[in-house]
């Protein structure tokens, strides 16, 4: 893999993200169309929220099947779903678009058209990826030639191949987009168990998955609450890794996974360049500098000068500086930061604690108060020697 370039015409551009703030206005989205050879059936317009679906609206559709809802504009992505019975339409809504959708019943789940969203129009990609992923894995389950473990291995390689696809062509393509949102929470059903295909209480991969979506909603939609609830999600999968880690190799684990915050900082130790376990929750007391950098990558030497004279100017008045090595080359990461006055740790791949570093072509920071409060992220940070200043 070739080195990554930071783009840096000044420390200042490397650190800023500009935050834009969408105001409450009245405006209003619109997610109109016709669905065909429904007639005399209703249609629900459903919120599909972080506790559960509720119903915003319905319509019982005439011979044309024409409908029309709307609601109020919000300041990060939404979703929400057209039913009729069974049949499900998934719709995402940003800020006071039009969705336009035409449909035919009774398989309107698959048999519909998105007009004026790019988002819904990947979003029914992943819906009919899933359905086929589910007729498929339910095919092998009743094939009597199958047995149990043979079914069992069958259906888990269909659906890490169609994880590893949905991660590369969708996620990690676009981690900021509500599509990827979407893909996350996908599930399938076998044999009437229903099962998460991409679930962070099983899966350190998925683990990072949640977190590097997490972490671009959270540089692009700084207070939604759906980007916390990601965040959230995340750090109980980490905890729910180290414990079966600590269960298969006690003797190489010995951290209480009980101690992972799901607030605040997130208290995970990892190995400096000189051997020693470090935890961001060690400063308290002091204001950090947390930072996520690939010191193998094009503008780095500079990069690492401006840090230090943010470091010197800092330093005694309370600041400590976090930086986590997302190199490939641990050899490489040592050698480059043997004479750094702070604190350099090493995230080697094989666990979760790099979850927060989005997939970024810049440097990631995060600031973090006296209380071990992370008050900053990277989208907030607009003048890094004024934010520091505010906090010391």
């Amino acid at each position: 893999m070739g080195k990554r370039t930071y783009s840096l015409p000044s420390f200042a551009a490397a650190v800023l993200a500009a935050m834009t703030f969408i105001s409450c206005n009245n405006e209003k989205y619109h997610v109109e169309g016709t669905i065909l050879n429904a007639k005399d059936s209703v249609l629900f317009f459903e919120h599909n929220g972080l506790d559960g679906f509720t119903t915003l609206d319905s319509v019982k559709l005439d011979e044309k099947g024409t409908f029309a809802f709307e609601g109020d504009e919000a300041a990060n992505p939404e979703f929400y779903r057209l039913r009729i019975a069974g049949q499900i339409i998934n719709i995402a809504i940003d800020s006071t678009e039009t969705v336009n959708v035409k449909a035919s019943y009774p398989m309107m789940a698959t048999d519909y058209t998105t007009k004026g969203s790019y988002e819904n129009e990947k979003i029914k990609e992943l819906a009919i990826k899933q359905i086929a992923l589910q007729q498929r894995c339910q095919a092998i389950a009743n094939n009597p030639a199958f047995g149990v473990d043979s079914t069992r291995n069958a259906i888990r390689q269909m659906v890490e191949a169609y994880k590893d696809d949905v991660k590369r062509n969708y996620i990690f393509k676009e981690p900021m987009k509500a599509y990827a949102y979407f893909a996350l929470f996908q599930f399938i059903t076998v044999n009437n168990q229903s099962s998460l295909i991409f679930n962070p209480h099983e899966s350190n991969d998925d683990v990072k998955v949640f977190g590097a979506v997490a972490t671009s909603w959270d540089a692009n939609y700084p207070y939604s609450e759906r980007g916390k609830n990601l965040h959230n999600i995340a750090i109980e999968g980490m905890k729910d890794q180290r414990i079966l880690r600590a269960q298969n190799n006690p003797v190489e684990l010995k951290i209480d996974p009980s101690k992972v915050s799901e607030s605040g900082v997130i208290d995970l130790p990892l190995m400096d360049n000189h051997g020693h376990l470090r935890h961001l929750t060690e400063f308290k007391g002091k204001v950090v500098l947390l930072n996520f950098h690939v010191f193998d990558s094009d503008g780095s030497t500079e990069f690492i000068m401006a840090l230090r004279e943010i470091y010197n100017r800092y330093h005694d008045r309370g600041l400590e500086i976090y930086q986590v090595s997302l190199d490939e080359n641990e050899h490489f990461w040592k050698t480059q930061t043997a004479a750094l006055p702070w604190v350099c740790v090493y995230e080697n791949g094989n666990s979760s604690e790099a979850y927060l570093a989005p997939v970024s072509s810049s440097p990631v920071f995060y600031l973090i108060d006296r209380d071990n409060n992370i008050v900053r992220n990277p989208s907030q940070i607009k003048d890094i020697a004024a934010e520091i200043e505010r906090l010391l």
